[in-house]
């Protein structure tokens, strides 16, 4: 039995640690902790009904998205990457309950990694973060007694959407500049002068209604140059044109027109409709 004068300095002592446990308890969750919690729980993907490719559950991929994985003992799970995509490096919270290895199916360009998860025993959590040369993956692991998935993949929304935008730029790269146009109607008597810059035109044509202006090829956005037009009294004023591909396309004839670009060394092209009788020549 604990003598009287022992007992008071017990008591002191386990009131002391049941105030120190408390203190930490309330740090544990503070602000900060308790702003952590609920991103985290609201960027949890776990599994639902719906979700499952016969037994692969099938989630589209969200960077920053946390994708919770329920594994159990004796039981490996497949976590499918993208195909093509090369493997970075894996790491995990637990190393030392959990076997993860990796493994891949396939050759050439649909060559897939696969992430092969196991715990030891039931009960346990911890996390997954897998880098590859396109995506990081943000993997939540817990063990259940006998339940477990399969396997795990994506599909990649954003990755599919910039295919169908390169798709559609090499489609309106390819389509003609101007369509139902006769090689016999176009006019080339127009001059080009004035500097050398790199986005200086080719050569300038028209239909009889419309007028290209051609550049480069490597001309980009930010080099493409303002056009103004140039009266008879040499002042100018800004005319709409549609760029297409490397060419301007005008919608009118004009005499004499100017390119420029820049402020302090100003670069100016001109273009100048030449007058002659007939000027007529197929394209190269």
């Amino acid at each position: 039995m604990i003598s009287s004068p022992t007992r008071p300095v017990l008591l002191a002592a386990c009131l002391f640690l049941s105030i120190d446990t408390g203190h930490a308890a309330a740090a544990n969750s503070g602000p900060d902790q308790l702003a952590i919690t609920a991103a985290n729980r609201a960027a949890t993907v776990g599994p639902a009904t719906g979700a499952f490719n016969n037994a692969v559950a099938v989630y589209p991929f969200a960077q920053g998205a946390i994708y919770h994985v329920i594994t159990a003992p004796e039981r490996v799970t497949d976590i499918a990457l993208q195909p093509g995509e090369t493997l970075i490096a894996v790491a995990s919270g637990d190393t030392a309950r959990w076997v993860i290895g990796d493994t891949a199916s396939g050759t050439g360009p649909g060559k897939r990694t696969h992430i092969l998860v196991k715990p030891f025993t039931s009960g346990l959590a911890t996390n997954l973060v897998i880098t590859t040369d396109r995506h990081s993956y943000h993997i939540s692991l817990t063990s259940a007694a006998r339940v477990a998935m399969a396997a795990l993949s994506w599909t990649y929304p954003e990755d599919e959407l910039l295919a169908v935008k390169r798709a559609e730029a090499a489609a309106t790269a390819a389509a003609p500049v101007a369509a139902g146009i006769s090689v016999e109607d176009l006019h080339f008597n127009y001059a080009i002068s004035g500097d050398r810059p790199t986005w200086r035109p080719l050569r300038a044509f028209d239909d009889g209604s419309q007028t290209f202006i051609e550049f480069p090829a490597s001309l980009v956005a930010d080099d493409a140059p303002p056009l103004f037009l140039v009266d008879e009294k040499g002042e100018t004023q800004l005319v709409n044109y549609r760029v297409k591909a490397h060419f301007y396309v005008v919608d009118r004839i004009f005499n004499a027109a100017e390119l420029r670009l820049g402020t302090k060394h100003q670069k100016i092209v001109r273009i100048s409709r030449v007058a002659t009788s007939s000027t007529r020549r197929r394209r190269s």
